[in-house]
């Protein structure tokens, strides 16, 4: 090989590396912008509200001296919400996802429900408050719930679970589909002992997204008629004067965190900006250890794989 076509190459090599490390840096600037604009705010809500936090302000229920306002009803109304909206989305969503990727006929009804699943992740939040607002509340009968709270939730997250799950199952190998027909397996056995063992890490991939923008939602929770202002916790099961029923709390009155921090904000003593910032560090350790979990769950999941 002549020596000019030897200098040709390495000139193309050494264009190609500068346009990868270009690319390196401006990915890493991307990556620190956002990281760095959470950082910074996470820091200034924690400077301003961690020093607000003690037992107290866990015990307590809100009120209008900023001294003695409390999230009790705000922590214990979300994680009841979320519950709700774990219970309701993940089942239906897991359940939708298989269907359509294991069971549903390759048509032109499929894909015209394929496509509105994928338009429904990109629906404003509020349209799913009108939506339950009407159906949960005034046409099921279940109130300004927890329930309907749940409900709403479930269905703003579906889309995502739903999403997910299918791609979760398209990243197995076809070997083992064909593997599991050839020995004989039915569709609902490859289902049960090779595609959902196989693809759960990649789902709750999916369920730990939806949860976390769920537990932030404010505008639907807003329009079905959370309370903004709650001094008593939801009944517990079995207890109380008449004893309450095991479900009885899922019709209760409820306030969430995002809302009690909307409350706060919205007075003008500087003292309940305080306890807004507070009440936000804390959303923000349960986001995060909600997440955990289920990032621990999916590594054992992964790890306990064999393919």
């Amino acid at each position: 090989m002549k020596s000019p076509d030897i200098l040709a190459i390495r000139t193309i090599i050494t264009r190609a590396k500068r346009w990868d490390l270009f690319f390196a840096v401006l990915g890493v600037l991307a990556l620190m912008v956002g990281v760095l604009t959470f950082v910074a705010l996470f820091t200034e809500m924690a400077i301003k509200g961690v020093p607000r936090i003690d037992w107290e302000f866990f015990t307590s229920f809100p009120s209008r001296r900023a001294g003695n306002a409390g999230i009790l009803s705000a922590w214990v109304g979300t994680i009841l919400v979320m519950l709700v909206t774990a219970l309701a989305a993940v089942p239906v969503g897991v359940a939708a996802g298989v269907y359509l990727e294991e069971y549903a006929p390759k048509n032109w009804m499929t894909d015209i429900i394929e496509i509105n699943i994928s338009n429904l992740a990109g629906v404003p939040s509020i349209v799913y408050g009108l939506l339950a607002l009407g159906l949960f509340v005034y046409q099921f009968g279940f109130g300004q719930s927890i329930l309907s709270a749940g409900l709403t939730l479930a269905l703003l997250i579906l889309p995502v679970v739903i999403v997910s799950t299918r791609e979760a199952i398209r990243a197995i190998p076809q070997s083992i589909h064909e593997g599991s027909y050839a020995c004989g397996a039915t569709t609902w056995q490859t289902v049960r002992d090779h595609i959902l063992p196989y693809s759960s890490a990649g789902i709750l991939t999916g369920v730990i997204i939806g949860m976390a923008r769920a537990i932030g939602e404010t505008a639907p929770i807003i329009t079905i008629g959370a309370l903004t202002f709650i001094a008593f916790l939801p009944p517990a099961p079995f207890m109380g004067e008449p004893m309450a029923g095991p479900l009885d709390w899922l019709f209760a009155p409820f306030t969430v965190m995002p809302i009690q921090m909307f409350n706060w904000t919205s007075r003008p003593e500087a003292a309940f900006e305080v306890n807004a910032a507070a009440a936000g560090f804390v959303l923000v350790f349960m986001t995060l250890a909600m997440n955990g979990l289920a990032i621990y769950i999916r590594y054992q999941l992964r790890k306990n794989i064999k393919w």
